[in-house]
C-alpha cells in the first residue's frame, strides 16, 4: 500500500495563512474580488484541512468499530476544503450543510451491509461537491448499493475474488502510446470492438480516438492524459499504481471513486451509531461476509481520501490541465 504520508505532506503545506491566501487567490482569479475572497477564506481553508487530518489521525489508532464515524467526519472536512477552492461563498445557504444523502432508518431482519443502499438528496454536501468539483449534476434520487460501491474501489477486487470468485476488472497498461488492455474484456462484456468504443465514449468524460486490436490486446488512444482523479470508468489502484477497467457494464457510468468513499463512509457511520447490536455482533460473531469487505475498505479509504483531495487541490494550480 502506498501510504498517505505524501498526501498529508502536501496538504500540510497549506498550514500557512500566507501560502493558503496565495493559493486561493489563484483559484479565484476569475472573480473580481479575488484578493478579498482569498483573505476571507484562508483560515477556514486551513482549519478544514487541519480538522480533517485530526479525525484521520484518531482513526489510525481507534478500533475498527469506531473508525467509520471518525473517517466520515474527517472526509467531510477535507471535502469542504476542496469546495472552497471553487466556491468562495461556501456555505452560502444552510441547505449545503446537510449530508446530501439518506439511508433506510430501520434495517430489515437478516440485514446485510453489502445489500443496503443509500439515496442521494437534492441538497447537501454530496450533490454540491459533485457539481462543483466534477460537474456531475442531477444525482438527486439516485440509489446506490453498498456492494456496487465497493466494486468501484479496486483495492477491494481481490477480496471479492477470494470470497465471491468474481473477476471484477482487467488491468490496463497506461503509457504515452495509449491504454493497453486484454481483448478478453470484449467477451466478458459480450460486445464487438466497435460497439465497445462507442460504449466507452458514451460513459467517458474524454474520448477514445482509436482502438487497434492486436493478437491478445486492445490499444486504446484517448484525447487526453488519463489521470486518476476523474478516470472513471477506469479505476486506479493506489496500492499497486495500476489502472483497470470493470467487467460489468453497470460499473461503466462516470462516477468518481471519491464519491463512492463518501457514500460508503456515510452509511457505515450511520450503521455504527444507530445499529449498535448488529454492528457489535458483526465484530464478535462474524455472521456474514460483510466484515472482510468493511475492514479492507476502512484500511483503504484512510489512504485514498487524502490522496484524492490532494489531487483536487493540485488541479486548481493547473487549470486547463485534466486531472
Amino acid at each position: 500500500m502506498i501510504n498517505s504520508f505524501y498526501s498529508w505532506d502536501y496538504l500540510r503545506t497549506f498550514y500557512s495563512a500566507e501560502h493558503s491566501q496565495q493559493f486561493l487567490r489563484k483559484c479565484y482569479e476569475t472573480f473580481s474580488d479575488a484578493d478579498k475572497l482569498s483573505y476571507q477564506n484562508s483560515y477556514a481553508f486551513i482549519y478544514y484541512l487541519e480538522h480533517g487530518k485530526k479525525y484521520f489521525d484518531q482513526a489510525e489508532t481507534a478500533p475498527y468499530e469506531l473508525q467509520p464515524v471518525l473517517l466520515f467526519y474527517g472526509m467531510v472536512q477535507l471535502m469542504k476544503a476542496g469546495i472552497l477552492t471553487v466556491d468562495p461563498n461556501y456555505p452560502e445557504t444552510t441547505q449545503v450543510l446537510a449530508h446530501g444523502v439518506s439511508t433506510r432508518k430501520r434495517k430489515k431482519s437478516q440485514y446485510s451491509f453489502l445489500l443496503d443502499e443509500v439515496k442521494v438528496q437534492k441538497n447537501g454536501l454530496l450533490p454540491h461537491f459533485s457539481e462543483k468539483l466534477f460537474n456531475l449534476k442531477q444525482l438527486e434520487g439516485e440509489k446506490y448499493k453498498m456492494g456496487a460501491l465497493m466494486q468501484k474501489v479496486p483495492e477491494l477486487h481481490k477480496t471479492f475474488y477470494y470470497i465471491t470468485n468474481e473477476k471484477l476488472a482487467y488491468e490496463a497498461q497506461v503509457s504515452n502510446e495509449g491504454i493497453i488492455i486484454s481483448s478478453k474484456i470484449l467477451d466478458q462484456l459480450n460486445i464487438s470492438k466497435d460497439a465497445f468504443v462507442n460504449f466507452l465514449n458514451d460513459h467517458l468524460k474524454y474520448k477514445i480516438v482509436s482502438c487497434d486490436e492486436q493478437k491478445t490486446t486492445l490499444l486504446l488512444k484517448i484525447d487526453r492524459k488519463l489521470t486518476s482523479l476523474s478516470s472513471s470508468p477506469f479505476q486506479f489502484n493506489l496500492s499497486s499504481g495500476v489502472y483497470s477497467l470493470p467487467t460489468k457494464r453497470e460499473l461503466f457510468s462516470f462516477f468518481p471513486e471519491l464519491l463512492a468513499h463518501y457514500l460508503l463512509l456515510y452509511n457505515l457511520s450511520m450503521v455504527c451509531r444507530y445499529e449498535t447490536e448488529w454492528w457489535g455482533e458483526l465484530f464478535h460473531s462474524y455472521p456474514t461476509n460483510d466484515l472482510p469487505f468493511i475492514t479492507h475498505f476502512l484500511k483503504t479509504t484512510k489512504h485514498k481520501v487524502p490522496y484524492y483531495i490532494s489531487l483536487i487541490l493540485k488541479k486548481q494550480l493547473n487549470r486547463g490541465v485534466s486531472s
